[in-house]
């Protein structure tokens, strides 16, 4: 299929930059063709911008081999249609800097980074966390996103993060995926104020219009249906509230369902059963969705007409 033309936004980055799944065949081996092929369906299904190597992207059974392989085949097939974020996350500052020094070079439009963090309960102070954020800020020149996400378990305090937006030029942009999200959200805007850049929703967009209505100016869902986070997020920011408030009420059963009973196999799923990948592997010790499961997520997303059911056929 034709991929759409899109113009490379431009800062301040805004809209629907959902976490591209990482895509593998059935040996559990990188498919890089399907990768490809995934990244032309999100952009044709209206995304501002990608993510790549994130939670959601099973950056967590990569090889740093691989890490590599996937990002520079996406940022060179990508071509700067749309800009492209990627995750660099490592507990060690020299190498969250390396691995961010790499991607800038490569092309990456932002990286984003959560705290140092590692197992359940090896955590370091605040003054670690700046020195952290200190180092990687001085390592590259384009903008940085913190991602303040419960499976980090560090505390990020509106004061801290507004701090790190005060005190390194290139902290902008800030992913709030913890509860209250809302909340935090319209507090870190008060307190940093021109400082933060991006203010994003990222809960997957199960709390996407609180988040909006708190000032939230781009959302990182997961990405089965970019089409349906745009379908709520374009008449939002026209000014057309209600109207954006019905497309989430039609699009939030889909959303909860991937959200709670499916996690980051759903884009998958949805991918597969539309022809846009060949397999909707994931890799071992994670687990397949149960039939019923998955025949509940094809269920909601053929009622909503997503794109991904009917992209590759």
């Amino acid at each position: 299929m034709p991929v759409t033309p899109h113009n490379k936004a431009q800062r301040p980055y805004r809209g629907v930059f959902p976490v591209a799944p990482t895509i593998f065949d059935e040996r559990g081996e990188l498919d890089l063709d399907g990768q490809r092929r995934c990244i032309d369906f999100m952009i044709d299904a209206g995304s501002h911008g990608i993510c790549i190597l994130a939670n959601f992207s099973e950056q967590f059974v990569l090889t740093d081999a691989e890490r590599e392989t996937v990002m520079h085949a996406v940022l060179e097939h990508v071509a700067g249609r749309v800009p492209v974020i990627v995750t660099t996350t490592h507990f060690s500052s020299a190498v969250c800097a390396a691995r961010s020094k790499q991607a800038e070079a490569a092309g990456a439009a932002m990286v984003m980074v959560m705290p140092p963090y590692h197992g359940a309960t090896f955590r370091v102070p605040e003054k670690s966390v700046v020195e952290f954020f200190k180092v990687l800020s001085d390592a590259i020149d384009i903008p940085i996103m913190i991602q303040d996400a419960p499976v980090a378990g560090t505390p990020l305090s509106v004061e801290l993060l507004a701090r790190l937006s005060r005190e390194f030029s290139n902290i902008r942009y800030f992913k709030i995926e913890v509860p209250g999200a809302a909340t935090k959200l319209r507090s870190l805007i008060e307190a940093g104020g021109k400082d933060i850049e991006g203010p994003w929703d990222g809960e997957e967009a199960i709390t996407l219009l609180a988040d909006l209505d708190a000032g939230a100016t781009g959302a990182m869902t997961g990405g089965g249906y970019p089409d349906g986070i745009r379908q709520i997020i374009d008449p939002y920011f026209a000014g057309k509230r209600e109207e954006a408030k019905a497309a989430y009420e039609r699009w939030l059963p889909l959303i909860n369902y991937e959200n709670r009973q499916c996690g980051l196999i759903a884009c998958k799923v949805m991918m597969q059963a539309g022809g846009v990948i060949k397999s909707d592997a994931v890799r071992h010790p994670l687990q397949p969705l149960h039939p019923a499961t998955r025949a509940g997520l094809l269920e909601l997303a053929k009622e909503r007409d997503a794109l991904a059911l009917r992209w590759g056929k």
